[in-house]
């Protein structure tokens, strides 16, 4: 255990990426007000969009969210500073046409891309080595015509942390260079991924209805329909199926029938064709709700076999050397739950010296929030964390409780025998129309406090409410009241101190 003095120990975030990346500012302003470190933890199961393809061509991590983290993370700058076109760079996507963004990539690996106009000669040079390795490495696996990349909508940063990843042998050599390289200060902001790893790992869910969905995107983004759909033929690998679970369904398939594959040269023996689609396509906002609430997450090989990896040591070190951990906002069983159910981690979050554990409820509900008849609640998405943190830890295997023949029930009583508040002692909420409910009679049961706080309303194009959106202002005081700074004074002198009402805390919070 590090002899590191309790007010300077870090600050532990576990996050997934787009969703997380609007609170970086908060992250960002705790970090500098408690002098301290802040390490944020990101899952690598992502397999869908840009990460898809270079998992196809490449094998290796899901990279997406490790690169938006980075990106996000840039030092604001003047419009056309280089650090500006630097963050540009890595932040674009190519063209949506095939053909289009073919020529564009190669505009690029050239140098004769206008996105490289405000960029040092130095610095250019020294990014495109790396794009060129890549393009190399690109031209070397092509069989055309059956086997070609495509370079639709790829993300210029996931194509150069790969290159970056094969020419170092080491994932986390590739996150090195690219903060480097993107301004991001390592010595006080850690962005590391929950496994360290070569190799990629997917996960897979169990629905309470008995239904299992294989790989991160088909959980919480299906591909659409003009995504590359599996071939009907021979049944897919046999999957573990957890109690209770009946069949394997890959949500993909749109009338939600049993998929089937047949062999094919394009995938080696033993993966899943499922997990090796050509540039799977999602929308993250036009998604069919799940028939019944996610009750399991849990690691699989390329077999379909489960494995329980070990979590990344610097996650570990990160967690035994804190004075704080949040989980942020984010989908709970593809953001959160995958680097918490790694070896370790459960362990060392229980035996953590941080005094406090802080859930930021989420201020919408998404596809893995549960059927919109029976949505989690602020009480389930703790109780998720317990579980999978205990299963870490090897002291559980269950599914969250549910009946077999119908999902729409009452929420299951608390189990005595889980330590809730070990994992989360606080919980950060906002209230209005469309956001988790809060039961805080239930959360005090459980040993955790909650706070309540404005926020702003989402809403749709038709004016009609999506969820809750958190204020910065509000959220930062939350957070450095929770850990010790400002106190209660902040509460009762909100509106003397020029704050206004929306910007404050609920003063009719439950402790």
């Amino acid at each position: 255990m590090s002899t590191t003095s309790t007010a300077n120990r870090g600050i532990v975030v576990f996050s997934g990426g787009s969703a997380a990346n609007n609170l970086v500012d908060v992250f960002s302003s705790l970090r500098e007000s408690k002098n301290c470190s802040l390490s944020y933890i990101i899952p690598i199961s992502d397999n869908g969009g840009s990460s898809s393809e270079l998992i196809r061509m490449f094998g290796g991590p899901g990279i997406g969210d490790v690169r938006s983290r980075l990106v996000r993370l840039i030092p604001d700058s003047p419009p056309n500073s280089e650090r500006a076109a630097i963050k540009a760079l890595f932040n674009h996507r190519l063209a949506a046409d095939a053909a289009a963004a073919r020529v564009e990539w190669l505009d690029i690996v050239d140098g004769t891309s206008e996105i490289w106009r405000a960029v040092t000669p130095a610095k250019k040079e020294l990014i495109r080595s790396f794009f060129n390795l890549l393009n190399l490495e690109i031209l070397k696996r092509a069989r055309p015509p059956s086997s070609t990349f495509d370079f639709t909508s790829a993300s210029v940063g996931n194509l150069f942390l790969t290159g970056a990843r094969l020419f170092s042998g080491s994932f986390e050599s590739a996150i090195y260079l690219l903060g480097s390289i993107c301004g991001v200060p390592s010595d006080t902001v850690r962005v590391i991924p929950a496994i360290n790893s070569h190799f990629s790992h997917h996960i897979s869910a169990s629905l309470a209805d008995g239904t299992v969905i294989v790989g991160q995107n088909s959980i919480s983004h299906p591909s659409e329909a003009t995504a590359s759909q599996p071939r009907p033929g021979s049944r897919c690998p046999s999957l573990p199926l957890a109690d209770g679970v009946t069949d394997v369904q890959d949500t993909n398939n749109t009338n939600g029938s049993t998929i089937t594959y047949e062999d094919h040269d394009d995938h080696p023996p033993g993966a899943l064709p499922t997990l090796r689609q050509k540039s799977i396509q999602f929308s993250k906002t036009d998604n069919e709700d799940l028939a019944s609430r996610i009750t399991r997450i849990w690691y699989i090989n390329a077999y379909g076999q489960e494995i329980a990896p070990p979590a990344n040591p610097r996650v570990l070190d990160s967690l035994q050397d804190s004075q704080a951990i949040i989980y942020s906002i984010g989908s709970l069983y593809t953001s959160l739950i995958p680097s918490l159910i790694l070896r370790g981690v459960g362990q060392a979050i229980v035996n953590s010296p941080a005094r406090h554990k802080i859930l930021i409820l989420n201020g919408s509900l998404d596809r893995e929030s549960g059927p919109p008849s029976n949505p989690l609640t602020a009480t389930n998405f703790v109780e998720a964390i317990t579980r999978a943190g205990e299963e870490s830890r090897g002291r559980t295997h269950l599914p969250i409780p549910a009946s077999p023949t119908s999902t729409e029930q009452a929420q299951p009583p608390l189990d005595p025998t889980l330590p809730y508040s070990s994992y989360v002692t606080h919980v950060l909420h906002l209230d209005g129309p469309g956001t988790p409910q809060v039961d805080r009679d239930s959360l005090a049961e459980m040993g955790i406090e909650t706070l309540r706080l404005y926020g702003r309303k989402i809403v749709s194009a038709a004016e009609s409410p999506l969820g809750m959106m958190y204020d910065s202002t509000a959220l930062t005081q939350a957070l450095e009241m929770v850990l010790g700074r400002k106190g209660d004074a902040m509460l009762r002198g909100g509106e003397k101190n020029g704050l206004s009402r929306r910007n404050t805390l609920d003063p009719g919070r439950q402790w």
